[in-house]
């Protein structure tokens, strides 16, 4: 017990200790002592599948930047009062939003390609005609396109929670609207809006695993590789499983981190 504030220390004597820290730890544990115990064929697939981390790492962390970005702009475009930019955000969303995320990523890396290439027939134009769809590009393209739509809903809300008060203020202390969106608005809706801006990363995160399927070598991929020459399914997809499991435990913990800053610099 903390004398000086009479709460409680938390474990280990450590106050506001983040107890599923544990289970990552517990986790990462299993792992290595698969690895160590059973390194035939654990440490293999660990081996085999380990570049295909960083691939979904990387592909992860890009997209949800873009997605952050062009989700704010679709977001603001929803909240115009310009009718057409309206317009043009709305049906983007409901379109985006009513296909399947794997369907969109089969489209851009299997259609959009044929489709430009279509284009630089009807112009002559031999770039298009030549045109070859990079894998990696066209995943994270589409995931971008995908969750810019979930993105732009998360932050409307973020933004229409708060008071219209706040830029009635701004516009009368002689700001314009974008001045006030960028210093008096968005910095509040931030706050609001991160748990569910965690809860999309994580989603994204392992939604990543469909970028397998358009020839990705991705850790999902290099599983199902792994599977197909040593035909040992469960070994390898307990490995798969457990280092996915690691990844979106560790991306809750830094959400929780930044949920607890942010509420502390309130």
């Amino acid at each position: 017990m903390n004398h000086t504030s009479g709460k409680p220390a938390g474990i280990f004597g450590i106050r506001n200790f983040d107890r599923w820290w544990i289970m990552v730890l517990a986790v990462v544990g299993i792992i290595l002592l698969l690895i160590f115990t059973k390194p035939d064929p654990y440490q293999r697939i660990f081996l085999f599948v380990r570049s295909g981390i960083w691939t979904t790492i990387s592909i992860t962390w890009i997209s949800f930047f873009l997605v952050m970005f062009f989700g704010l702009i679709v977001a603001l475009g929803r909240l115009s009062k310009n009718n057409i930019l309206r317009g043009i955000s709305t049906v983007y969303v409901e379109v985006i939003r009513g296909i399947p995320m794997l369907v969109q990523l089969i489209f851009w890396y299997f259609a959009f390609p044929s489709l430009m290439q279509q284009i630089g027939e009807w112009l002559n134009l031999q770039a298009l005609m030549d045109y070859r769809a990079n894998a990696i590009s066209m995943a994270i393209l589409g995931l971008t396109v995908g969750y810019s739509a979930y993105m732009s809903e998360v932050y409307r809300a973020g933004i229409q929670s708060i008071s219209k008060g706040q830029m009635e203020a701004a516009r009368s202390l002689g700001m314009t609207y974008f001045q006030a969106m960028r210093y008096v608005i968005l910095p509040q809706a931030v706050r609001v809006i991160l748990p569910p801006v965690g809860n999309e990363f994580i989603t994204l995160l392992k939604d990543s695993s469909l970028v397998s399927v358009v020839a990705v070598a991705d850790m999902t991929r290099r599983g199902r590789e792994f599977m197909a020459a040593n035909f040992i399914p469960i070994q390898t997809w307990v490995m798969v499983a457990l280092l996915y499991l690691v990844m979106t435990l560790l991306a809750a913990r830094l959400v929780t981190w930044m949920e607890r800053k942010f509420r502390m610099e309130k």
